[in-house]
């Protein structure tokens, strides 16, 4: 599967292959595969995410990722378990924020970001065209420009991909 991010003015998007592949086989298209924490939060994961409410407690997007990332080490010590993710989120006094969480539970704040069998492409892409600056039209636009790279030099593509961002009003 194929996960992408970034923040741009004001907000915070994501992007995600709608494909459920398993081996050579693919069982499905329209799978969402961005899930909503709260009206200002959403995770894109490479798999199942659990649990979407920490006790119903409201957090920042920092906080929640803090501790996502707590929950992914104590698994990982448990059983190994492999899951990257990405959480974007909007803050009132953080404003918009992105979350890498790698599969072994490192944690860092990006501006961008991806992963996923097209992660490569579509991070040398967003290298060449991101700005901190951008509006929604902008990232949507760059968004695409990762999707049709993938398209363009990705074996076995996904067909479909769901975004959605997240700004002041919510997701």
């Amino acid at each position: 599967g194929v996960r992408v991010g970034l923040v741009g003015n004001g907000f915070a998007m994501v992007a995600a292959d709608t494909s459920v592949v398993h081996s050579i086989l693919v069982h499905k298209n329209n799978e969402d595969k961005i899930m909503l924490l709260d009206s200002h939060k959403l995770i894109a994961a490479s798999e199942e995410s659990g649990d979407r409410s920490i006790n119903g407690i409201p957090l920042t997007t920092s906080a929640a990722a803090n501790f996502t990332r707590g929950e992914l080490a104590t698994a990982l010590r448990k059983n190994p378990y492999s899951m990257n993710i990405l959480m974007a989120g909007y803050d009132k006094e953080a404003g918009a924020s992105l979350y890498y969480i790698d599969y072994i539970a490192t944690l860092h704040k990006v501006d961008k970001g991806a992963f996923g069998y097209g992660s490569y492409f579509s991070l040398s892409t967003m290298e060449r065209h991101f700005r901190s600056d951008m509006s929604v039209e902008e990232a949507i636009e760059l968004v695409d420009k990762c999707i049709l790279e993938i398209r363009s030099r990705l074996v076995i593509a996904p067909p479909n991909f769901s975004v959605q961002d997240v700004t002041t009003a919510s997701i």
